[in-house]
């Protein structure tokens, strides 16, 4: 019997396929503080997308940051990679604020879906070969439940790859490439690259957030 939404979400925030990940989430919650912000406010399990299941965008990134979606329990929300993102969105009618804060901030999405190809938030920001297996069948389930789908953004070259992995396609004939779009064999929707929106990437200009920009103005043709 096919999932819902909700029943979906409930699969990903209860899994514990990868003991690394649950040990680092509870040190987390033990150990650490970041900005101000107490332990109890720390979400500290598998982070769900957040959007619609019938929406015609899937955006992809890397995994939740640990004092990010790692504590706040929703997709690039709370750390410098989602003021990126939600930005661009926000200005390209994707999204109702340009800020995401919390989970319960109010601000909503039209027409996207945001998800992570690791759904916990790895050390170093560095999921293993394990990790990014175990979170596999998630992502596939999840093209699956999306039957409006015409985009996938896969944020970095990880993302690509679970995706392209998770279509049971090779690396080698869809390389990874900054606002490169693919066509993938018996999908009705495209495959888009970009890089991660992230500090170090935005610092380092390897990104703008016109370049960025550009390529979220894509997902609305």
């Amino acid at each position: 019997m096919a999932l819902d939404s909700k029943e979906f979400d409930e699969l990903i925030t209860k899994c514990q396929k990868c003991p690394r990940l649950v040990e680092y989430a509870s040190e987390t919650k033990l150990n650490k503080r970041k900005d101000g912000f107490e332990i109890d406010d720390y979400w500290c399990k598998p982070v769900p997308s957040f959007g619609d299941l019938e929406a015609h965008v899937l955006i992809i990134g890397l995994a939740p940051g640990r004092h990010g979606a790692g504590r706040t329990g929703r997709p690039f929300t709370g750390d410098y990679a989602g003021e990126v993102l939600y930005r661009s969105l926000h200005e390209s009618g994707f999204s109702s604020s340009k800020e995401a804060v919390s989970i319960d901030d109010g601000l909503e999405l039209d027409g996207v879906r945001i998800a992570n190809a690791v759904r916990c938030a790895p050390p170093q920001n560095k999921p293993l070969q394990e990790e990014i297996l175990n979170c596999r069948p998630y992502l596939i389930q999840e093209l699956e439940m999306m039957g409006n789908l015409e985009f996938v953004l896969a944020l970095g070259n990880l993302a690509h790859k679970q995706l392209i992995s998770s279509m049971g396609l090779r690396q080698t004939d869809f390389k990874f490439g900054h606002k490169t779009t693919h066509t993938l064999p018996d999908k009705k929707w495209k495959l888009v690259n970009s890089y991660h929106p992230s500090r170090y990437n935005i610092n380092t200009k390897r990104l703008t957030y016109q370049m960025f920009s550009e390529v979220i103005r894509k997902l609305t043709h």
